[in-house]
């Protein structure tokens, strides 16, 4: 059975099958903040979504990581390494991408074990 999360007529935010969680490219709700705010939030959203699935980010298996600018990579690795669980970080990808909005300076992908 394949579980879809907040399913739109494009997407589901997450999709969980067959013990694992699929979670579409979360990005910041508010374009405004500089980048450790909106990497804050997308680390929020991804928290809320592992936790609808019954899972969290210690189960993290997988994390995309798309910077608008890769000028923004230490803060990233600030933020991020506050929030990974200690002794058990995923495997992880950064790329530079333009992202679908300009105010947008950060999406993450991730899949997880349920």
């Amino acid at each position: 059975m394949v579980q879809r999360f907040d399913a739109g007529a494009r997407l589901s935010e997450m999709t969980v099958h067959n013990g694992t969680a699929y979670l579409a490219g979360q990005v910041a709700a508010d374009g405004s903040q500089d980048i450790t705010g909106q990497i804050r939030q997308v680390l929020a959203q991804i928290d809320a979504l592992l936790a609808r699935a019954g899972s969290d980010k210690s189960k993290v298996l997988m994390a995309q990581i798309f910077l608008a600018d890769l000028a923004d990579f230490p803060a990233l690795n600030e933020v991020w390494d506050r929030w990974v669980v200690p002794g058990a970080p995923p495997a992880r990808a950064t790329v530079q991408a333009k992202l679908a909005r300009p105010e947008w300076k950060v999406e993450i992908v991730v899949t997880a074990a349920v």
